[in-house]
Order: structure tokens, then sequence, then C-alpha cells
């Protein structure tokens, strides 16, 4: 298999499981659980950001293990496969929440949302392997590339079904779209399962896992003044990426509660955004082999910063979409250089578990911020209020990241 070929076949894996974070979490099931399951109630914002804080805090606690465990192993690709399959069957199975199934509709999102990131460990870990080290940028800003434009088919997938709004008679092919985010999920990554093979090393039979896991992270942290470099960034990315997961989690809910955005003109809204991120992801990582990714990253934080202040003073339709399509630029550029950064900064050969703790990391902040956005929300009945505080995860996480030094690592 050819190596253009191979980096192909891992964007579409992004092209794939797009489908669930911009049906899901992002536009359909999230303003239906909202408005639907929980009734309008003004606990909404709430429940929805528990229920993601609590996947993300599973996802924190066994990433490292995993991370591990599947470099040990050489097994990246079975552990991608079953938490792959755990989000799609959990997805799928959100066809049966129906209005007032509060605790179904929040297990079910904690089940795929866990398979959704945890996956996401053992995926980014195969950049090294299949381009080299001064194409990081762009082979991963590639991958979110295809990301988007998989978010815009699947997008134009369900657009016919969620036109109808929130009325009986429409109720079936609302949760369809969510079988539709589930399938479209299965087929995309099927290529990439089929066809990508990873490096094998020969190992003994007579392995614990768990134990290999286990001692493999203990090793790291006692090891911990040897990877201060690495500690830096992912002080940093732990910050930031707090402000990005909340912004796509509750982005619909806002437009919907605050600016009075139809569900029609929401999935319009986030199809037009796609373009920018599209752009940002392909751009930037460009950008980043030719500058750096620590200054492509800061750039893009100071979009970050500009989206959230931007969103806090919005008071109409166009001034949001403006608002979007920064967001949809930084959001591609800041997701893909992170991992182009990280994938540049650790030790070769402990990759996988450095990218569990970069998991690690990323969803271990995401458990602050939605519940902070969703407590504050509900507590003053205004969603401004709560925008306003992810300026904040934005601007600190921007300045730990002058702290960090983009250097290959030295043992």
């Amino acid at each position: 298999m050819g190596n253009r070929f191979r980096i192909f076949i891992w964007t579409l894996f992004d092209f794939a499981n797009t489908s669930f974070s911009i049906l899901i979490l992002t536009t359909a099931y999230s303003v239906y659980f909202r408005e639907v399951v929980v009734g309008n109630s003004a606990i909404g914002d709430f429940l929805w950001g528990l229920a993601f804080s609590i996947s993300m805090f599973v996802v924190a606690l066994i990433s490292p293990f995993l991370g591990a465990i599947a470099d040990h192993s050489s097994n990246k690709k079975f552990f991608l496969f079953i938490f792959t399959y755990l989000c799609i069957v959990s997805t799928g199975l959100m066809f049966f929440v129906e209005r007032g199934d509060v605790v179904l509709g929040m297990v079910l999102l904690i089940l795929a949302n866990i398979g959704f990131e945890g996956g996401l460990v053992f995926y980014d870990a195969f950049l090294p392997e299949i381009t080299s080290e001064r194409s990081y940028g762009r082979v991963s800003g590639y991958g979110f590339a295809m990301g988007y434009v998989g978010s815009f088919a699947s997008l134009l997938f369900v657009y016919p079904f969620l036109k109808g709004e929130f009325t009986a008679e429409n109720m079936t092919n609302v949760r369809l779209s969510f079988v539709i985010a589930s399938l479209f999920f299965f087929v995309f990554s099927l290529p990439f399962f089929l066809l990508i093979k990873e490096r094998k090393v020969d190992l003994s039979k007579d392995i614990s896992y768990f134990k290999v896991g286990l001692e493999r992270v203990k090793s790291t942290f006692r090891n911990a003044t040897r990877y201060k470099n690495i500690g830096n960034f992912l002080l940093s990315y732990f910050i930031y990426a707090d402000g990005i997961n909340t912004v796509i989690i509750f982005a619909s809910i806002f437009a919907r509660h605050t600016l009075n955005f139809s569900l029609v003109e929401i999935l319009t809204f986030f199809l037009s955004v796609q373009s920018t991120a599209i752009l940002g992801s392909v751009i930037f990582g460009i950008i980043a082999d030719s500058i750096g990714q620590k200054k492509t990253l800061s750039i893009t934080l100071l979009m970050w910063v500009a989206t959230a202040i931007g969103a806090y003073f919005c008071t109409d339709k166009i001034s949001f979409y403006i608002i979007g399509f920064i967001a949809g630029a930084a959001m591609g550029s800041s997701q893909s250089t992170s991992r182009s950064l990280m994938s540049k900064i650790i030790p070769p050969e402990k990759k996988t578990e450095f990218f569990g703790f970069y998991s690690f990391f990323g969803k271990s902040s995401a458990i602050l911020g939605p519940l902070v956005f969703g407590f504050v929300s509900s507590i003053t009945g205004s969603q401004r209020i709560a925008v306003i505080s992810v300026a904040l995860f934005f601007v600190v996480g921007l300045i730990l990241l002058q702290r960090v030094r983009e250097e290959r690592f030295k043992g």
C-alpha cells in the first residue's frame, strides 16, 4: 500500500467519526436532549454538561493505562475497534430515547462518548507510523480537514430529517438522525480496520497487560523530570482544551436559546462553518510546518479568545455567523496543531503511552468547563454570563504555552 493511500485511509477515519461529534454532541442530539428529553427545563444545561463531564472523567482515568497497554502489546487497532463500536452501538440506541427518558439519554451519551474519546487515544498514535516528523503538521491537518468534510456530509444526510423541528409528526425523523450518525461512522470507519496495518513486535504471551500498563504509567510519573517540556505542553493543553470542548457541546444550545435559531438554521450555520474549519485545518497545518507548531497554536488561541468575547456581545444572527467562521478556522487548526506538536516532542518508543496522557489531560480538562457552563447558565438563566468564562481558559492556556520548547525529545 502506497504511503499516500495509507494517509488517505487514516484521514478517512476522521471523516467517519465526526458524524458523532457534529450530530450528537454539537447539533441534533444536544438540542433534542435539552428540549425534548428534559422538557426544556432550566436544569437541562447542567444535566447535559454533567453527562458529558462524567464520560470525560471515565476516559481520563483509563486513557494513560490503555495507551501504555496498547503500546506494549502493539495492538492499537484492536483497542480502537472496541471503542469505536461502543460509540457506534450506543449512538444507534439513542433512537429509543424519548421525552422524559433522562437517565437513558444520559447513559447512552456517556457510553457513546467514552467510545468516541477513548478510541482517539489509539487513532492519534498512528500518526507517527504513517508519515515522517517533518510532515506531522501537514498530515494532522489533512486528518482534521477530512473530519470537517465528514461533518459537512453527515449534516447534509440528516438535513431532510430535521427540517420539521421537534413536532410530534417529525419526532421519529429526528430520532432517525441519530441512527444515521451511527451508520455513517460504521461505514466509513471500515476501510481503516480492513486496510491499515500497524507495526508489530514480538512479545511474550505471558504478560498481564494491565500490570504492564500500570507499571509503565508509574515509571512515567517517577521520571517526570525527564519529560518537563512535555509536562509544560500538557498543562497548557489541559487548560485551552477545556474551552474548546465547552464550545463544542454548548454551541447549538447557545444559538437555540440565546439567539433563537431554528433547528434548520442551526444545521445551516454548522454547514457553513465547516468550510472555514476545513480551510483552517489545511492552511494552518501547512503554516505549522513552515513557522512551527507553537507559533501557529498561539495564533489559533488568540482567535479563540476573540471568539469567546465576541459571543458574549453577540446580539444577532449575522454577527454569530462571523464569530462561527472564526471559531471554525480556530477549531480545526488548534486541534490538528496540538496533535502534531505532541507527536514532535514525545519519545518515539513511548508514543502510544504519551498519547494516552495527551488524551488524559484533554479529557480531564473537559470535566470542569461543561460543568461550570451548565451550572452558571442554569443558576443565572443567562448563557451569556456562562460563555464569557470560556475566554479565560484560552488566555491562560496561551500564557502557559509560551513555556514549551518546540524540539524533539532528547533522552
